[in-house]
């Protein structure tokens, strides 16, 4: 920073002029940011709705007793037959990963989030932090700088609120992960736990991908043709990551629900709505 004295007024006033009004427009988006940056590394706090997950496990857990039955029938009853003994061995063997998982699916879905929000952390340590702030780099710079603030905020907002509802949807989704592995190791009901498990995991690492978005976006400044448009990338780049978690979300919505639609329950629907019409 440049200290003024008598020799270099005339430098120096205009420069701390143009710093003060930077500073004035940075001050609405500066919090924003933070919460911005709050939302895609913090990890999730699950432990609000851990009374409500043991409630969900112990309701899973009055199934473990009848499926160790079941697979133990199958065993009896398949005689000498290798292919029934097999699928008997097979479903007991899933039963036990089922129960394994399900009762320690709060912390695995503690790891994942402490996982996803490291990765995020770590692409996001890789951008100059000035990217996201209104600074004066040129002329052509601090003129669309100016012209933006109000779209530049109403984006950073629109993130905010989108990156708020996946924080709500991850913390209540811990409830929903033992079901949704218990209904993965049902051969029947698989494709209902593979859309819960997908739509879960999506909502989980989607920040990482948002953070590659970014470090992609501040590297764009590198290219002279880029570097007179900061505040326009920076709102590309934001609208962007508003977009992608939109986007992933139907899309692992769309590839769940096919999967169950090509399953033995979604046939059966099928032919039972043909059968009505």
């Amino acid at each position: 920073m440049t200290e003024c004295g008598l020799t270099n007024l005339a430098v120096c006033l205009p420069e701390k002029f143009f710093e003060f009004i930077v500073s004035l427009l940075n001050a609405p988006i500066q919090p924003l940011l933070n919460f911005t940056q709050s939302l895609l590394t913090e990890p999730v706090n699950i432990n609000t709705f851990q009374p409500l997950w043991a409630i969900i496990i112990s309701m899973i857990s009055l199934f473990y007793g009848l499926f160790f039955l079941f697979a133990g029938f199958n065993l009896m009853v398949s005689g000498y037959d290798s292919a029934k003994r097999e699928n008997a061995k097979t479903w007991l063997r899933n039963v036990v990963l089922m129960i394994l998982c399900v009762q320690a699916s709060f912390i695995i879905y503690d790891l994942l989030i402490e996982f996803s929000g490291l990765l995020t952390q770590g692409v996001l340590n890789l951008i100059d932090p000035k990217f996201f702030l209104l600074t004066v780099d040129n002329v052509v710079n601090f003129g669309l700088q100016i012209a933006l603030l109000v779209p530049y905020i109403a984006v950073l907002l629109l993130t905010i609120i989108l990156l708020g509802l996946r924080y709500l949807f991850v913390m209540v989704g811990v409830v929903l992960f033992p079901l949704g592995i218990f209904l993965y190791f049902i051969p029947p009901t698989q494709s209902y736990g593979k859309l819960v498990l997908n739509l879960l995991l999506v909502t989980i690492f989607v920040p990482f991908f948002d953070g590659i978005i970014l470090f992609g976006a501040s590297a764009l400044l590198g290219i002279s043709i880029f570097a007179n448009f900061k505040i326009v990338v920076a709102i590309v780049a934001f609208l962007s990551v508003s977009l992608l978690m939109v986007l992933l979300i139907i899309f692992a919505i769309i590839k769940a629900a096919m999967g169950v639609m090509n399953s033995d329950i979604g046939r059966g629907v099928k032919m039972a709505t043909k059968f009505f019409k």
